[in-house]
């Protein structure tokens, strides 16, 4: 299942896994089904998430630490597969066709979305992500990536289905059902929004700051005198962008010594200066992790979905300092409140902090308004590992969800220019400093999946599933035996 999602890239990876879960759950006796269900969920999460193991192994709190936490967190996620195929199972009452090609399917995805807000939620490995090549990605902008989850589980129920009975003519059905979703996927509309403005031309700062080294205060100068450099050299361009927390001090502390005289440069050659820094609210609201546009005077956008453990320690008050060895700052971050998007050269960024980019939904409360995206992180901390390239996925998913170009800036990679329909235009190299230049078309209009983000397919999930059960109360005959 995970070589279905980036780097590996397997489209049909999501279609063979499920098929042959869906099949074995649904035939075997309960125990032997719920043994199998949370094998699968182990070696989905094993897989598709092992860098846990690097991000605290490296930069957090030690090997031992990653010895402990990276384990817990996979048994812990194997609960959710877990949960999808017994509720499948549960629901379809022992009925072959009822199991496999409602029940199972409409599950997996119902616990896919609850996962997306379940304990301040988490949407990594979701199935839909492996169709940003293939025709299904026309469902994207529609229902977004749950919708094309919708689309890929029935497909694999069937398969599953025919499965159970190979030598049978129930292969049309897989085949039937590839056929429709492929073909609405080609169908639908290519364009739901429409240029506006000028290009702009921008230049997107890879500055290659190790982790470990990063908050270190002897390289503060060095690093701020690198970025500081590397911006000159792309001055006159419409749009010079630093990674998540670039500035390696609070925003104040560097503000009149550094930033401000770099900033008035910038203007003078018609250049917006966005930059990635922590801030201390001077009104005392608390920390931020924010992107600063150094207009005159300066907007912030502050990150609203912090990550747990990363940037704060839930139930602090409990715990003090006790899960600080996982590698959450000795300090917490507060969360933002305001998806408002931010005025740079003119035009208005909806702009995603690192995490916040796997989170559809939010991402699509900064829109209409919004003409373009932004989304600054810093992912030094997954190593040279599957998750860069899952992270830039789902930015790309962002991106044709929302029909809006994304510029992506990273500390260490992987930074990239997407455009409006999640295709990739130019990409930056892994740990290496670097600058990706290029333009960008801003665009305006609001897709389906904007105006309505997840609810259609709640709705259509929910359905499905309230008919289950009368279907699978029938009395067995003709398709349902």
């Amino acid at each position: 299942m995970p070589l279905g999602l980036a780097p590996v890239g397997l489209a049909w990876a999501p279609f063979a896994g499920l098929a042959v879960i869906f099949a074995v759950v649904c035939a075997a006796p309960w125990r032997r089904a719920a043994l199998a269900a949370y094998l699968f969920g182990l070696g989905y999460a094993g897989l598709g998430v092992y860098w846990i193991f690097i991000a605290v192994g490296e930069y957090g709190g030690g090997l031992l630490a990653a010895s402990l936490v990276t384990p817990l967190f996979v048994a812990l996620f194997a609960l959710l597969p877990l949960a999808a195929l017994l509720l499948g199972r549960l629901l379809g009452r022992g009925r072959p066709a009822v199991t496999t090609l409602l029940a199972l399917p409409l599950a997996w995805i119902l616990v896919e979305w609850v996962r997306s807000w379940l304990l301040t939620g988490a949407t990594w490995l979701s199935i839909g992500y492996s169709q940003l090549e293939t025709p299904l990605s026309g469902l994207a902008p529609v229902l977004g990536v749950y919708g094309v989850g919708l689309a890929i589980a029935p497909v694999a129920g069937a398969l599953a289905w025919w499965l159970l009975s190979p030598l049978s003519l129930r292969l049309l059905a897989p085949a039937l059902l590839a056929l429709l979703v492929f073909g609405v996927g080609l169908l639908l509309p290519g364009r739901w929004t429409e240029p506006v403005g000028e290009r702009l031309e921008v230049a997107l700062i890879q500055g290659n700051v190790s982790q470990d080294q990063k908050w270190l205060e002897a390289n503060r100068d060095r690093t701020l005198e690198h970025y500081i450099d590397t911006s000159r050299e792309h001055f006159g361009r419409d749009l010079v962008i630093w990674p998540e927390t670039a500035v390696p001090a609070f925003f104040h502390q560097v503000r009149d010594s550094h930033l401000a005289p770099l900033a008035e440069e910038a203007r003078a050659a018609g250049t917006t200066l966005l930059v990635g820094a922590p801030v201390a609210d001077v009104a005392g609201e608390g920390l931020f992790n924010a992107v600063v546009s150094l207009t005159d005077p300066p907007a912030f956008y502050y990150k609203r979905h912090l990550v747990p453990f990363g940037e704060y320690v839930p139930l602090r008050d409990a715990f003090g300092g006790v899960l600080d060895f996982v590698g959450a700052p000795l300090g917490d971050f507060n969360a933002g409140t305001d998806p408002s998007p931010l005025p740079a050269a003119g035009r208005r960024i909806g702009v995603s902090i690192c995490y916040e980019v796997t989170f559809g939904a939010e991402v699509a409360e900064a829109l209409p308004a919004a003409e373009l995206l932004l989304n600054v992180s810093n992912d030094a901390w997954f190593g040279d590992s599957f998750a860069p390239w899952q992270h830039l996925e789902m930015a790309r998913m962002r991106a044709l969800e929302t029909g809006r170009p994304m510029l992506r800036a990273t500390n260490t990679g992987v930074t990239a220019l997407i455009d409006h329909r999640g295709r990739l235009r130019t990409v930056g190299p892994l740990f290496e400093q670097a600058v990706v230049t290029g333009t960008v078309q801003p665009h305006q209009g609001a897709t389906p999946y904007v105006r309505w983000g997840d609810w259609p397919v709640v709705g259509v999930v929910a359905a499905g599933l309230l008919v289950v059960g009368p279907l699978a109360g029938r009395r067995r005959k003709g398709l349902f035996r």
